[in-house]
């Protein structure tokens, strides 16, 4: 029925591509690319035989225009899976855009070289103008709205865990539960332990730029923005327990206040260990997550670029994680001139996952959702040009998708709430 072509051969890639390829009815073709063809082929070789999807591999550098190009044309096919990093981003669209292909990721655009003058110029601008100083935003990928429109192409906006489904359950709390919506709390717990002394769950040049930003929130209609993990809740999550969480600037509020209007308040958590937190803040004071180069031995490098060769690689975590992920929504509003309050939310397992697509939970919670957004694009159940965050489109079929392919949602109409 269709061919896709996914970018990117990582954790996250590698969970998608596995569920892509149970649903071979509909994912008929899949093209596996990045840097590094031999983990492709490796991927490949090892799903061959558990799939009547036809899978083929090949190398791209994903920066380089040209390249990606080259490969869309040949390759010819409906939608790019872009999962590989967010740098990557622009390129991989423009490209989507010169072939004339439908788009979609997991997470929205920041820069790799945040000293880049022309960058740093428009970021100064938007820092003034928004309220926030986070160096990911949907201002370079909104950019692209009037282009996909013109081209009657779909590109799909951050189409993982969070964002991705804690935006589809706000577009469900929408529909299903609140005629208006006062307050949105995101929380994201990982209740993993993965025996490491340090060790990021994905990317680390990802997850140590998003920990050690400022933390902001959506209040009253402007953003207010706090120094980096100042803001500390507790809360017992269901099959979890009780976890610290901070507040952190997370892309979906910027998305859900404008598709959410109504909400007086939208905040993210996230949960993190006391270890976790001493050793980040002992990098940070001595430099380690820095993205600007340093002369070293008559060289330059980038610090948090080396730092990530020398911690474990996250998708080498999966067969040493265990415990329980749970991530959600938690809302307050009026339904039928009533207060009301409701919670929706999925625990996931870190060595199910494992057992499964040999990954651990994390990888896993960002991966099914990607193919489930792909799946919405290529049965044309999400389908008008343009770009588009999750939210934008109708929630039942991907909640639907998500509870059959390994997300199931869990609901709570008198939880714990956030103070």
């Amino acid at each position: 029925m269709s061919k896709v072509l996914v970018i990117g051969c990582g954790g996250v890639a590698s969970v998608a591509i596995h569920k892509c390829c149970q649903v071979s009815e509909v994912f008929t073709e899949l093209c596996i690319a990045s840097r590094t063809k031999s983990k492709c082929a490796k991927l490949a070789a090892e799903l061959a035989p558990k799939t009547s999807t036809k899978i083929t591999t090949a190398q791209v550098d994903a920066d380089d225009v040209r390249q990606l190009i080259d490969l869309i044309t040949a390759y010819k096919p409906e939608l790019v899976m872009n999962i590989a990093l967010p740098y990557q981003d622009l390129t991989i669209m423009d490209a989507c855009l010169a072939c004339g292909v439908n788009y979609m990721d997991t997470a929205n655009y920041e820069p790799e070289d945040t000293d880049d003058p022309s960058w740093r110029a428009v970021y100064e601008k938007r820092c003034k103008e928004a309220g926030f100083s986070a160096y990911f935003d949907y201002s370079w990928q909104w950019a692209y709205r009037k282009k996909f429109e013109e081209a009657g192409l779909t590109a799909l906006l951050g189409c993982g865990f969070d964002p991705g489904v804690t935006q589809a359950y706000c577009a469900h709390a929408k529909k299903h539960e609140f005629d208006s919506i006062d307050t949105i709390d995101i929380l994201d717990c990982n209740g993993g332990d993965h025996g490491c002394a340090f060790a990021t769950n994905f990317n680390p040049e990802v997850n140590l730029r998003e920990v050690s930003a400022p933390g902001s929130y959506w209040e009253d209609g402007h953003w207010v923005e706090i120094p980096p993990m100042s803001v500390k809740r507790e809360y017992d999550f269901d099959q979890v327990g009780h976890k610290d969480m901070y507040l952190l600037h997370h892309e979906e509020i910027e998305s859900l206040a404008l598709t959410i209007p109504e909400a007086k308040r939208i905040r993210f958590f996230m949960t993190f260990g006391q270890s976790y937190l001493d050793h980040m803040r002992c990098l940070e004071n001595v430099g380690m997550l820095s993205t600007s180069p340093v002369d070293f031995e008559g060289q330059q490098i980038v610090p948090i670029k080396f730092l990530k060769a020398l911690l474990p690689d996250p998708a080498s975590l999966g067969p040493r994680t265990k415990g329980k992920t749970n991530i959600g929504c938690i809302f307050t509003g009026k339904k039928d001139g009533q207060d009301k309050t409701y919670y929706i939310y999925n625990v996931c397992d870190h060595q199910e996952c494992y057992k499964e697509v040999g990954s651990q939970a994390i990888s896993y919670t960002t991966g099914v959702p990607a193919m489930c957004g792909a799946l919405m694009l290529l049965t044309g159940k999400w389908n008008k040009p343009g770009v588009y965050t999750v939210e934008e489109f109708d929630p039942d079929p991907f909640l639907a998708a998500l509870d059959k392919y390994g997300l199931p949602r869990s609901e709570s109409r008198t939880p714990a709430l956030v103070d």
